[in-house]
């Protein structure tokens, strides 16, 4: 079942969208409309191996898009290039990621932050006919964004306010042994890869969505199997999955992702850096004219930034967390999570994060919703 198809089930209204990069990639957005709306709409942008689904998989009753929507919000989810929905390109003879792989999938988040997350504010306030939107990122969701306006501050403007749920940036803090195993092996993995043709990582297909729903249903012997494997990665709290959404879960959840994203988050965890992605010596001084890859520039985030961490998040560690709020000259608060055990994934999918991180979050959109759009440059 498809996140559209998620939705309608619920018995709300469900579009499709087709947006289109300045580089050709073909981006599906998906909206939960509220036309007429006199608040900005709300921009969803998920995390890595993620997809628009991340938002909705919970239900009605904690899924954050649907909580926006009663909310009175006009509320779209992005896709990013390369995952189930997004895997299509304007020169399609060229750019077949299936066919052609090394062109279509030669991208980070770094291009996702230049291209990706431009071209879906752009379309969503051409719809909407609104001057600015609130953007809210996962993960990944938020890399994005902070590159988009660290290389094309010109996007201040149309953005009300940026809400970072389990922000990404510096990455010194990382605990998950598979993480940092990828991080200490990313640079011969990525030559071994390129060397033998793979350049996506983790697609989904058929075989997640059948495991999810044969090894990981509710009372099999291997479901612990399932969720003990995404928690080295995210950190381990299984008071808070809902074991019941497992199937669901592996069904929408690896969607794909480029090798090359794998290996930028791993110099950036090597590095202690938050930086453009690291071609080595040589290839640094053609790409950038330099020996060393160019940090971000934080100080062009102009946006209202609130962050959204937790202690047991293996991915986003508080103390990166306090640094990146202290490199934002727009601080708008950051909000730690009550709960000790919270992990990386709760923030979507947790039974009380309705109560833990929803609540303190509709409060800042709410309170920034009212405001006059931004001015700032």
């Amino acid at each position: 079942m498809l996140q559209p198809e998620l939705v309608a089930r619920e018995g709300y209204p469900i579009e499709l969208h087709k947006v289109e990069t300045d580089d050709g990639y073909i981006l599906e957005v998906h909206r939960i409309p509220l036309p007429g709306s006199k608040k900005p709409p709300v921009y969803l942008q998920h995390g890595i191996l993620c997809s628009s689904s991340d938002w909705v998989i919970a239900g009605p009753e904690k899924g954050l898009a649907y909580i926006l929507h009663r909310l009175g919000y006009d509320v779209w989810m992005g896709n990013f290039r390369g995952n189930r929905y997004s895997r299509s390109h304007r020169d399609r003879d060229n750019m077949d990621p299936d066919r052609n792989v090394r062109q279509f999938w030669d991208f980070s988040f770094h291009e996702k932050g230049v291209y990706d997350v431009p071209a879906t504010i752009d379309y969503i306030l051409e719809r909407t006919d609104h001057s600015d939107l609130m953007y809210i990122g996962h993960s990944m969701g938020t890399t994005a964004f902070f590159i988009m306006l660290s290389e094309r501050p010109a996007y201040n403007v149309k953005v009300r306010s940026m809400s970072a749920l389990a922000p990404v940036s510096y990455m010194t803090q990382v605990q998950s042994p598979l993480l940092r195993v990828a991080a200490l092996l990313s640079t011969p993995l990525g030559a071994a890869a390129n060397l033998v043709g793979i350049r996506e990582f983790l697609p989904n297909n058929l075989l997640f969505t059948l495991a999810g729903q044969v090894l990981c249903k509710e009372r099999a012997i291997t479901q612990a199997l399932c969720y003990n494997i995404m928690f080295l990665c995210t950190g381990f709290n299984s008071p808070q999955l809902n074991l019941t959404l497992l199937p669901t879960l592996l069904a929408h959840m690896p969607a794909g992702a480029s090798v090359k994203t794998l290996i930028h988050y791993g110099q950036l965890i090597r590095s202690g850096t938050f930086r453009r992605y690291d071609y080595g010596l040589v290839r640094n001084l053609w790409h950038y004219g330099s020996t060393r890859p160019p940090a971000y520039n934080l100080d062009n985030v102009r946006v209202p930034v609130s962050l959204h961490y937790s202690d047991n998040d293996w991915v986003s560690g508080p103390r990166d967390v306090h640094a990146l709020y202290d490199s934002l000259p727009n601080r708008n608060g950051r909000f730690r999570v009550k709960l000790p055990q919270f992990n990386h994934v709760d923030f979507l999918w947790g039974v009380d994060a309705p109560s833990l991180v929803y609540d303190t979050l509709t409060e800042i959109l709410e309170s920034q919703a009212t405001r006059s759009p931004p001015t700032r440059r």
